[in-house]
């Protein structure tokens, strides 16, 4: 019973995680293109289904496309993600220059990290929310007795409380990341 909640929670850290990667901290990171979709012969492909992408420097990023043609499409699908990025093209590889963050864009950054990192936290207790519901409605039904109600309980909120130990953790470390020059 405890395990399902369980699951929810850590796939709300997954989601962290994911969110996380996507805020670039002024260094080249291929991660950040994993949401980017290109359009590829009618078809919304990733670009790192079509092109390697590496780290050239630390502030630069490199993009091989795999069939030249699709050079122009992956420059446009980069700046419509909107990233802040501009992808340069020789015709072969493109290339994206992570320019410095500025010291307002990093505090920005710092509190939209801890907004989400919040936002995580609201789903957290909110799985407990309804974790506790599910054991209350149990109980009324005779499923569970008060001891095991009060048990469950414990157990949930331990949970919530190492999860949200996790996710401050995580945050921490991201906006130190961020706000590292």
């Amino acid at each position: 019973m405890l395990t399902k909640f369980e699951e929810k929670m850590n796939k709300t850290i997954t989601v962290l995680q994911d969110e996380f990667i996507s805020i670039r901290a002024g260094r080249a990171n291929p991660n950040i293109l994993d949401k980017v979709k290109v359009d590829y012969y009618g078809s919304e492909t990733p670009i790192n289904q079509l092109a390697g992408i590496s780290v050239a420097e630390a502030r630069v990023l490199v993009i091989q496309p795999y069939d030249m043609s699709i050079v122009s499409g992956i420059e446009k699908a980069i700046l419509a993600a909107d990233l802040g990025l501009n992808p340069q093209s020789d015709g072969k590889i493109i290339r994206i220059t992570f320019p410095p963050l500025t010291e307002e864009r990093r505090k920005e950054l710092g509190k939209n990290i801890s907004k989400i990192g919040e936002d995580s936290k609201v789903a957290i207790r909110a799985i407990r929310r309804d974790a506790n519901d599910s054991f209350k409605t149990m109980k009324k039904n005779g499923e569970l007795t008060e001891d095991e109600l009060k048990s469950n309980e414990d157990k949930v909120q331990k949970m919530t409380d190492k999860f949200c130990a996790t996710i401050d953790e995580m945050v921490s470390k991201k906006q130190k990341e961020v706000l590292e020059i």
